[in-house]
């Protein structure tokens, strides 16, 4: 049985808690997803026991600074366990064909020489297109354009070991025109920048993001199971996970899941 392990919760401006990123972990590998905005998701993988031996492959889904710069420094960690004899295998990052070229001038422009020239021989970055299948820990991962109004944008979609989909929808709000996707997904992960109640406060539409209210009817719309929610301000953290599952469960009747950073879902 997969688990998910959630590494970091937070929107671009959070403080109190890291950038949203996770992976789903199948035995004792992990597929990571983004890495966050620096090298705390170093600080995450530690006090998670989370061994980069056991990384071979991460999807960069978008060039934000949230989501991006962190894959800078699994790229400068893992070169540092190559240059030692430390890691076996190669580290393959996925992403859509226009993010490569910004991935690797970032490194180049950021990383010693050595590390860079890893690129292309143990570390390749590799690009998927829309609606492209790679089999990633012996399971098949679709990736799909999310038709961003920011910055061009995929998700994924997979069936988990016990026949179940799970399906992420990057960081903006659902969008119909990948409905194919995402159709009879168990699991959806799914954005959430604030409450309802504090929309004045936060401005989510302004930034084309959801609140706790729209993304628990896109869940019911949909017939999930179980919805997460994530990419959220960190103004309400100590009671967060309170607060939004009091607003979203009227909404949504099926599993409504709020993680902390370092928390691990059993994927049943």
């Amino acid at each position: 049985m997969e688990e998910l392990y959630v590494f970091g919760t937070g929107n671009a401006a959070a403080t109190r808690c890291y950038n949203t990123c996770f992976a789903i972990k199948k035995e004792e590998d992990y597929f990571m997803v983004d890495a966050g905005g620096g090298n705390g998701i170093l600080s995450v993988l530690d006090t998670m026991n989370v061994d980069l031996s056991h990384i071979h492959h991460i999807f960069a889904t978008h060039e934000h600074t949230d989501h991006i710069l962190g894959i800078i420094w699994m790229v400068r960690s893992t070169g540092t366990r190559i240059k030692s004899g430390n890691y076996e295998g190669d580290l393959n990052i996925y992403c859509h064909k226009n993010l490569v070229s910004v991935i690797d001038t970032l490194c180049r422009l950021t990383l010693q020489k050595k590390f860079y020239d890893l690129i292309g021989k143990r570390i390749h970055l590799i690009p998927v297109a829309d609606g492209e299948t790679r089999s990633i820990l012996g399971l098949d991962i679709t990736f799909f354009d999310i038709h961003s109004t920011k910055a061009e944008q995929y998700g994924f979609t997979t069936v988990l070991s016990n026949k179940k989909r799970l399906s992420f929808c990057g960081d903006e709000p659902y969008n119909p025109e990948y409905s194919s996707f995402v159709a009879n997904s168990s699991w959806l992960l799914h954005e959430t920048f604030c409450l309802c109640r504090d929309r004045e406060i936060f401005k989510p539409y302004e930034k084309h993001h959801s609140t706790v209210t729209d993304a628990c009817r896109i869940a019911k719309d949909l017939d999930a199971e179980h919805l997460i929610l994530w990419h959220t301000e960190d103004k309400h953290l100590e009671n967060r996970k309170m607060l939004y599952v009091s607003e979203g469960s009227p909404i949504f009747s099926g599993e409504l899941l709020v993680p902390n950073d370092r928390e691990i879902i059993q994927l049943s």
